[in-house]
């Protein structure tokens, strides 16, 4: 995978990703086809394609195609497949002997799974796609959000995974991190547990109250129940519920078992933004009025901005002029529940995530970079900075929380854990 390759196929092109990604490799100047199960699904794809790069042009890198008619002419004369079908083995496996059977010897297969396993989904194919077979996780919006994870298993060939890196970077764009294969690989093993706590504490204080509480204040782009809606309950399930049943001895397994109310909303369909006349967390009633989900019984209301929480406009005023130090310290010396619950989802995020080195994640820095550019969240060796790293161990314990070992050796040392620089501190602190 080099600068000289021109040809992708993209499978599942019908798809949000598949269309997205066709964009990002168009945009690249790669010749892209574009795969689905007819040509009028094709044919939208590639007007998603278009709308994604805010470009007509795309279409003269792009051709479309069927897997009927299409696919073993394209993967045979392509450079890369990109597949970006719906998040089921089963059916990504059923393509992978149709690709194993036309591809070239050196094409590369690349998966873009947002948690399977790489290994289980190369297994039973040729040893030579499972030599050049990888995971690339693209985040959605991939044309607006560059975190990328590139996932090897086992048997994919070290150099390989050395020359994807450089394209995804130089070529593409992307902040690529190198990931371990461990069930929602760093950036969903971290975000999802974060999101599917605050789900579990929104039955008991409420949707739009656990949404401000942890809001964008404490370093994210969007309220993380809003976040779910955009993502969709279908794939916030599927993602905890990997990491819970296939990572038994993780410690913040409970974070992981999804709330039951939302295992009836899965169950009926009603899936957050994606279904838009049966909403999520939220719901937008003739198109206008915002109504909430009351969790414990699972009906809808009117939206009412809570009641505003001091130090929550406090670290709101200060971050809005970059006073990011001064609205942590407002954090972490405010008092009363509702600032001790604040404390222990922004803790929970930076023990959780940096505890991840060396089982997923190399280094902190791989994990800032996911975080940061996959969810447009905080960096949490940042927040370790922001608070200082001895106030962070004693705040860790204080809550019993898990101290990550690169935490406890920056207190040792009374050390800077973040390796950006001042705006990269503020990229998420929009509040």
């Amino acid at each position: 995978m080099n600068a000289a390759i021109d040809k992708v196929v993209i499978l599942g092109a019908n798809g949000v990703m598949g269309a997205a990604a066709a964009a990002v490799f168009a945009g690249a100047g790669y010749h892209v086809t574009m795969l689905a199960r007819d040509l009028g699904k094709a044919r939208l794809a590639l007007e998603a394609a278009k709308s994604a790069a805010r470009a007509e042009a795309v279409s003269e890198c792009v051709s479309l195609g069927t897997y009927d008619h299409d696919l073993a002419r394209a993967v045979s004369e392509a450079t890369i497949i990109f597949e970006a079908l719906a998040e089921d083995a089963s059916l990504k496996r059923e393509f992978f002997k149709k690709v194993d059977g036309c591809r070239r010897p050196d094409s590369v297969v690349a998966t873009n799974s947002s948690g399977l396993s790489i290994a289980g989904l190369a297994q039973g194919l040729s040893d030579s796609l499972r030599r050049n077979f990888v995971g690339v996780h693209l985040y959605n919006p991939p044309h607006l959000i560059v975190g990328t994870e590139l996932i090897p298993h086992p048997e994919t060939d070290p150099a390989l995974v050395a020359r994807i890196k450089e394209t995804l970077a130089k070529r593409l764009g992307r902040k690529v991190i190198v990931t371990k294969d461990r069930p929602a690989f760093v950036g969903n093993r971290v975000g999802f547990r974060v999101m599917n706590e605050v789900a579990q504490l929104a039955e008991e204080y409420g949707v739009a109250f656990i949404d401000y509480l942890v809001g964008p204040h404490t370093g994210r782009a969007m309220a993380p129940l809003q976040t779910v809606d955009l993502v969709g309950w279908d794939v916030h399930k599927a993602i905890v519920d990997n990491v819970h049943a296939n990572c038994p001895d993780d410690e913040a397994r409970q974070y992981f078992k999804l709330p039951v109310y939302m295992e009836r909303a899965v169950a009926q369909g009603q899936l957050g933004d994606k279904t838009p006349d049966r909403g999520g967390f939220y719901r937008r009633a003739g198109g206008r009025t915002v109504e909430v989900l009351e969790a414990k019984t699972g009906s809808y209301q009117p939206f009412i901005p809570p009641r505003p929480v001091e130090f929550v406009e406090q670290m709101k005023s200060l971050n809005r002029v970059g006073k990011y130090r001064e609205a942590m310290r407002i954090l972490a010396s405010a008092e009363g529940m509702h600032a001790n619950l604040a404390r222990r989802v922004l803790l929970g995020y930076v023990s959780y995530a940096l505890k991840r080195v060396g089982e997923v994640a190399e280094t902190g820095s791989d994990v800032d970079t996911i975080m940061t550019y996959g969810f447009n969240w905080a960096p949490p060796c940042a927040i370790v900075d922001l608070i200082g790293a001895r106030a962070a161990v004693e705040m860790l314990n204080r809550y019993g929380l898990a101290v990550p070992a690169i935490v406890e050796r920056a207190a040792e040392k009374d050390a800077r854990m973040f390796s950006g620089g001042v705006l990269d501190y503020g990229r998420t602190f929009i509040g």
